[in-house]
């Protein structure tokens, strides 16, 4: 069977044919339906809806992957952000004390809970890595809704995102939350079919997903919408009277709720409440490859480095250019207008139905985000692709969109061991699961560390590299390389650089105080 891109390869009609182009395109998505036709065959029949309803977005998606030419955004068209385009998180005023039970009322708190710890070098979810003092990132998240129920005698619902890869780990995990007081809800993220890159085809034979899980991948959290609406919750939040999601990582432990935030789209000052918010904060060096805000044909719209032509991406990293990034922090409105109809013919009463904004822009088919077309290479040395969506390029297709620009407090992802050490440090402290800087840092900026990949990426090792987590409360700067252990109470400030060289080994002693040193070499004991 000729493929899709081995007929574009030796195509004999005049480069650029569109009458071949198209051609070759219709028939690849006839190929495609006839293999999903075939691996939907296979699926269990109580699980047959659920899995046609994900073939049916997959081929949405994979219509537009060969229909789609060319960068999604023409550069030059791009526009300068309006004044009104960002808020400073500094104008927001704070909610009357009465306010906030009505308000939290309104309120659903997502967290995407699809990746797995691999990269870190851990097994099962990213949620359940412990990342301070034996809490994990889900411990931290329950923590922070459980206070925020207490405190306001409220019952805001935590909502996880899971995927085929998370959902069995975290349902077990959840249940030792059962006694708190918050209510838990989850739902899956679509299940997709990697493409064979060649082919342009499912690589899947049968829809066992767990027995070649290599076949299968979630795409992306820009799944969230279609996949919240699909598994019902969103009918249930409504009929609840919730007004608004807020979606973050879960991995960002600065993404806690914010009540002036929340109190800005329930209570605008000229009654127009935003249907999609987005949380960006100021970009550094170290942030030059974040998606940022864009004003795009009249629009708001998030940017990624993936859609920007080559020749623009130094003018895309500038920090002068494009000032903010995303944190992916999102306020997403779920209710919409109440429309009046008459029920029918015979019947003179009229029915009150929310149309929300998220029903919306999925019954009218304009959630088209960008595609990101990640390539990966399985096992078996096969080269397939997967599509994926953001969850944050969504924002073009609601009404009223709108940036805020916030303190850094509010992004700290934990991506990296890297960034495991900053939070498990003397830098913040712990209150009801929130991370609350230490007022004895004299700088709201974080330090800026990187430790090498060969012996501290991996998060077993990286701790057993530590005795205990050094004082790094006046540290601006750390790079560690090679071969480096820590004893205890060590402390570093300033800009400090390890570098013990292959072969060599470094060992810092207990009570150690290094301020603007390099060291490098191969020393046991080091006399400061």
């Amino acid at each position: 069977m000729n493929s899709f891109l081995e007929q574009l390869r030796h195509q004999r009609a005049p480069s650029g044919s569109r009458e071949f182009k198209e051609l070759t395109k219709k028939d690849a998505q006839i190929q495609l339906a006839q293999e999903l036709d075939k691996l939907h065959a296979t699926t269990p029949e109580e699980k047959k809806w659920q899995k046609q309803k994900e073939f049916d977005g997959f081929q949405r998606l994979y219509q537009r992957f060969l229909q789609e030419e060319g960068p999604s955004v023409e550069w030059e068209s791009i526009e300068k952000l309006p004044e009104n385009a960002v808020k400073n998180y500094s104008t927001l005023s704070q909610p009357a004390a009465e306010q906030v039970q009505s308000m939290l009322s309104k309120l659903v708190v997502v967290k995407l809970n699809g990746g797995l710890g691999t990269s870190m070098g851990c097994q099962g979810p990213k949620s359940v890595i412990a990342v301070r003092s034996d809490l994990t990132f889900l411990d931290l998240t329950v923590q922070q809704i459980e206070h925020l129920n207490k405190t306001y005698r409220t019952n805001v619902p935590l909502v996880l995102m899971n995927s085929f890869n998370t959902d069995e780990d975290t349902q077990k995990v959840i249940r030792k939350y059962k006694g708190l007081q918050v209510d838990i809800h989850t739902f899956n993220q679509s299940c997709y079919p990697r493409i064979n890159r060649e082919s342009l085809l499912p690589v899947a034979k049968n829809c066992n997903v767990e027995s070649d899980i290599e076949a299968w991948y979630p795409p992306g959290h820009g799944d969230f919408y279609e996949s919240l609406y699909n598994s019902g919750l969103l009918k249930k939040f409504l009929d609840e009277g919730r007004e608004y999601c807020f979606i973050s990582n879960i991995d960002n432990l600065g993404a806690t709720v914010d009540l002036n935030i929340l109190n800005l789209l329930l209570n605008p000052e000229d009654n127009k409440s935003p249907e999609f918010v987005m949380e960006v904060t100021d970009k550094t060096r170290a942030d030059v490859k974040g998606g940022t805000l864009i004003q795009y044909e009249g629009k708001l719209r998030l940017l990624e480095i993936a859609q920007v032509p080559k020749e623009h991406v130094d003018d895309f990293k500038s920090v002068k250019t494009f000032k903010f990034f995303n944190t992916n922090n999102l306020w997403v409105k779920l209710d919409g207008k109440i429309i009046l109809f008459q029920q029918c013919q015979f019947c003179s009463d009229l029915m009150e139905y929310i149309i929300s904004a998220i029903d919306r822009v999925i019954k009218k088919g304009d959630l088209n985000m960008e595609i990101i077309v990640n390539n990966k290479t399985l096992n078996n040395g096969l080269n397939v692709i997967q599509l994926e969506t953001a969850v944050g390029a969504a924002m073009k297709t609601f009404e009223g969109g709108l940036g805020i620009n916030v303190p850094r407090s509010r992004f700290l992802p934990v991506k990296k061991t890297s960034d495991l050490l900053l939070v498990m440090s003397n830098l913040y402290s712990l209150k009801n699961g929130s991370l609350v800087m230490s007022p004895q840092r004299m700088f709201e900026t974080t330090p800026l560390v990187k430790l090498g990949d060969n012996h501290f990426a991996k998060v077993k090792e990286f701790l057993s590299r530590f005795s205990d987590i050094p004082d790094l409360l006046e540290l601006d700067h750390l790079t560690v390389s090679g071969d480096v252990t820590f004893g205890k109470g060590v402390s570093l400030k300033g800009t400090v650089i390890i570098i013990a060289n292959h072969g060599d080994r470094i060992d810092i002693p207990a009570g150690a105080l290094l301020e603007n040193k390099i060291v490098s070499g191969n020393l046991r004991i080091l006399d400061h």
